[in-house]
């Protein structure tokens, strides 16, 4: 077997080979994104940038001719964090600042990067990685991030499960629409279309993210244009290779509050897919229209599309206001008004979403104990509860919109990094690590702590899930750190 190649200068010096694992040294990290993750990377104990995509060969020079007696500091979004991580006074609208952070200088001298996929794809299979960096993506995450390549996976294991199940255990998969891939089904599709006529369609590019490209349609020749796109003879070679779309059956009937559309953005954390590990974060948000739903204008994004980058350029859109809910306000509402044991089985079918969704790509997924992945998963309910997919995010956004956004993401990015533990702070037996409940460890986890049960949730539950339920994050990351800490006195005695 050839040796892999490596990166230019990476681990060249003796110095960096012998450094090996994570001891009571700092953590170097490099990270390609200037949004909310940043600041917690910046302001986090014991954690010193890399130099890289945010730090400019002028900052790098002036730091080293200035010497590293002044040491790290912070950026200006972090005044007034507390030891915990959270923040009193955020500045999310502020692109934060490197002039006065210390960086080393080696390209591969550093232990966790938070890389944008594009790197990874370029730079990942000629990397040599020491045992204990940690990077984020797997290498072919797409295949449950791309639409098309989702809805393939799911259709394919739910046919398996039909299989080797049977049909009513088949039926724990229908909580995706009807999907085609255009234009390699289109002649599918055009089948489907007619037997249902009058039905709303919805089209996406399969690769896009922020609601760009998606349209909704009632009849076929509102895809002409794109049609002839598609099906035109490659007579020319210089003809660029079509788009690839999925089209779905439109969700005709939402479930409305105060006459508006919205979907609930999950945040899930997967460590491993082999054995498959999945932690599921308490918090999140409902993103809602900014008009009123209706479908007697189905042109109208701002109706239809949930996505902020899309409502926030909505000519009445309200900044301050924005178009968010907490998750937990949203599990309130619906629990005042439909009752918790309702609530809790829509919340159950969420876990199904994710669990059965992680399952399709289990086996095809390229796993690396180096790699994690944070995913934005997307689900709406309809006007009967039931929570259905839309799309499941890589990258889900990590800018702020306002000051609970920012205290959500930045609540997020940091228990990310307290699972991951590159500090060896906890015992690894952890089911709960800040806002992250672990609910799948190479199978189903159960609770085991009846204070963590909702408050509005009277009935007793196995499942360690509790999405949108109350959390006291800074005090639970207290307790277990002081837990795992003693543990380990006690062990080393």
């Amino acid at each position: 077997m050839s040796k892999p190649n490596r990166v230019p200068g990476y681990m060249q010096s003796k110095g960096n080979r012998n450094r090996g694992p994570i001891g009571d040294r700092e953590i170097r990290y490099k990270c390609s994104m200037t949004n909310t993750i940043l600041d917690v990377l910046r302001a986090r104990p014991g954690w010193q940038e890399v130099a890289g995509p945010n730090v400019s060969a002028q900052q790098q020079q002036q730091q080293q001719q200035q010497g590293a007696t002044k040491g790290s500091a912070v950026s200006s979004t972090q005044q007034g964090k507390d030891k915990s991580g959270s923040s009193q006074n955020p500045a999310p609208n502020k692109e934060p600042t490197n002039t006065t952070t210390s960086f080393k200088t080696s390209d591969g001298d550093w232990d966790f990067f938070w890389c944008d996929r594009e790197w990874l794809h370029a730079n990942y299979d000629s990397m040599f990685l020491q045992e204990h960096q940690k990077i984020l993506h797997f290498r072919n995450h797409y295949e449950l991030t791309r639409k098309n390549l989702m809805v393939k996976n799911l259709k394919r294991l739910r046919k398996q499960t039909e299989r080797e199940q049977g049909k009513k255990e088949a039926e724990s998969f229908d909580f995706f629409p009807t999907t085609y891939e255009l234009p390699s089904e289109y002649h599918i599709f055009v089948e489907e279309f007619k037997r249902l006529p009058g039905i709303i369609w919805i089209m996406k590019p399969a690769a896009k993210s922020q609601g760009r490209g998606i349209f909704l349609f009632r009849k076929l020749k509102d895809i002409t244009d794109w049609k002839k796109g598609e099906y035109q003879p490659l007579t020319d070679p210089n003809r660029e290779v079509p788009e690839t779309y999925v089209v779905q059956r439109y969700i005709e009937n939402p479930y409305l509050i105060g006459g508006r559309k919205f979907d609930i953005r999950v945040y899930v954390l997967v460590v491993s897919y082999n054995p498959l590990k999945v932690w599921l974060y308490r918090g999140g948000f409902g993103r809602f229209s900014n008009s009123r739903f209706s479908l007697d204008s189905i042109e109208d994004t701002y109706v239809h599309l949930t996505n902020v980058a899309v409502q926030k350029t909505a000519p009445d859109y309200d900044p301050d206001k924005g178009c968010k809910w907490a998750t937990q306000q949203l599990r309130q509402y619906l629990a005042a008004k439909h009752g918790t044991e309702v609530v809790r089985k829509v919340f159950q079918g969420i876990d199904n979403i994710i669990i059965k969704s992680l399952h399709s790509v289990q086996k095809i997924i390229i796993n690396d104990k180096h790699c994690f992945e944070m995913y934005g998963y997307d689900i709406l309910l309809d006007a009967n509860l039931k929570p259905w997919l839309i799309e499941i995010n890589a990258s889900p956004s990590l800018t702020a919109s306002g000051k609970e956004d920012y205290d959500l993401k930045y609540g997020v990015l940091n228990d990310v990094l307290n699972v991951l533990d590159l500090e060896n702070r906890l015992t690894g037996k952890e089911k709960r690590v800040g806002g992250f409940d672990l609910i799948w460890d190479d199978g189903p986890v159960n609770a085991d702590d009846g204070s963590m049960e909702c408050s509005i949730n009277s009935s007793a539950t196995t499942s360690n899930s509790f999405l949108g339920c109350y959390c006291d994050r800074k005090k639970q990351l207290r307790d277990i750190f002081t837990a795992a800490q003693a543990l380990k006195k006690t062990a080393t005695s």
